[in-house]
């Protein structure tokens, strides 16, 4: 599946980490899910009016627009659906242009580049993940095209590997994702596949179809399930999504959280999440009865057939990052061989298709879906307010709320 259309879940170069915030979690005993300040049902972004002003030395800002036309905003894709109220501030703000779907082409789009239709255009937004991705990857060709007047680029989604943000930023260009809003989408989803790694789920669900195999699976589940708490969750990247899981499966289920990331992270976090960090990846798995996959691409290939020795016997491998993470193949052989006991994965290599070897244990070892961790309204309600609020800072001389490129700004 061509990324532009379908920008999945997280993703950010591995080193140094995107610039976008965590929400706030428990610093030090016990906090009910219930009372998680993760849970607001519609995230507030900080208001471009009530936010610091920062000095023009800074590299995530610019200067706040003089008086005269104007700027123009480049929307690319489907129009605002789910926040009216921002969308007026915003186009009060903003001359909006959006391009037509047959605009949005690529040899269409990059001809309009060339011509420059829509002008000195000051920003680029992209509210969905499911549109505005037609012209394909946002490489050399179409980020040289753009004028010098560009200084935004927000998107919806997490992952932006479709886009150079290096090079993005070496025009001068902020790239902000939308990471922070699919992040509690993602949690919640990872939760679910997590319980049905540990209940055999995969094996269940295909059972209930005729009196037989219900019967045997009534029979036979049993053994091959474990309750949660008390086992060790190994998490692989702890940034916003894997700080949310390790909440969720700490506090709600009572499993032992570890992790394994490019940065330790503070003290305080560790201890109000009751997180141990793991030096290296191999510690990590060797140590743990599930292993989650949140972190970005471009850490590689991570999950391996040399990676996959060091799981546990019977242990269970969880993805809701990148496809490329994992080698199917070599994850089919460890599911074939019992070496593991289940895997659940929301995403694949190249999507759509699925590994065939995969799909042949999806009524047994395997918990296959369709890349939708991050697919819920509550989400697109942030990914367009988030993007929104954004363009609105950066064009009005506030500091930019979820900068991907801040080590690449020129």
């Amino acid at each position: 599946m061509a990324e532009p259309t379908n920008t999945p879940m997280p993703t950010a170069p591995p080193t140094p980490r995107s610039g976008s915030p965590v929400p706030p979690l428990p610093t030090s005993g016990q906090q009910s899910i219930a009372s998680s300040p993760t849970t607001t049902r519609r995230p507030q972004w900080p208001h471009p009016h009530h936010a610091q002003v920062h000095s023009r030395a800074t590299s995530l800002t610019v200067p706040v627009h003089a008086a005269g036309p104007r700027p123009v905003v480049l929307h690319i894709g489907d129009p605002v659906k789910y926040n009216p109220e921002t969308y007026a501030e915003f186009s009060a703000l903003f001359d909006v242009v959006r391009p037509s779907a047959e605009e949005r082409a690529r040899p269409a789009f990059v001809a309009a580049l060339r011509e420059r239709r829509w002008g000195d255009f000051a920003a680029i937004f992209r509210p969905f993940w499911g549109t505005g991705g037609e012209m394909g990857d946002w490489d050399a060709e179409l980020i040289d095209l753009l004028p010098d007047s560009v200084r935004v680029f927000a998107s919806a989604g997490a992952g932006f590997d479709w886009a150079d943000v290096k090079l993005l930023g070496e025009k001068g260009i902020i790239y902000c994702n939308s990471g922070l809003a699919a992040g509690e989408a993602v949690a919640d989803f990872s939760v679910a596949l997590i319980i049905g790694t540990f209940r055999a789920l995969p094996y269940c669900l295909s059972s209930a179809g005729t009196p037989a195999t219900f019967g045997d699976a009534h029979a036979r589940a049993t053994a091959l399930s474990h309750n949660l708490r008390g086992h060790v969750l190994g998490l692989v990247g702890f940034g916003n999504i894997g700080q949310q899981i390790a909440h969720r499966c700490a506090a709600g289920f009572g499993m032992e959280i570890t992790y394994y990331d490019v940065e330790r992270k503070s003290a305080a976090v560790e201890a109000g999440l009751r997180a141990r960090f793991c030096t290296s990846l191999e510690s990590l798995v060797r140590g743990a009865d599930c292993v989650v996959l949140c972190a970005p691409s471009g850490a590689g290939r991570v999950i391996n057939a040399d990676s996959l020795r060091w799981f546990r016997p019977g242990a269970r491998l969880v993805n809701v990052a990148r496809g490329a993470l994992v080698d199917d193949d070599a994850l089919a052989d460890a599911l074939e061989q019992d070496r593991l006991s289940c895997a659940a994965l929301d995403v694949h290599a190249d999507e759509p298709a699925v590994s065939k070897r995969l799909l042949a244990l999806a009524g047994t070892k395997a918990l296959l879906t369709c890349h939708n961790a991050g697919g819920t309204v509550e989400t697109h309600i942030g990914f367009e307010e988030l993007s929104m609020r954004n363009i609105m800072a950066v064009l009005t001389g506030r500091e930019a709320i979820t900068p991907a490129n801040s080590q690449w700004l020129k």
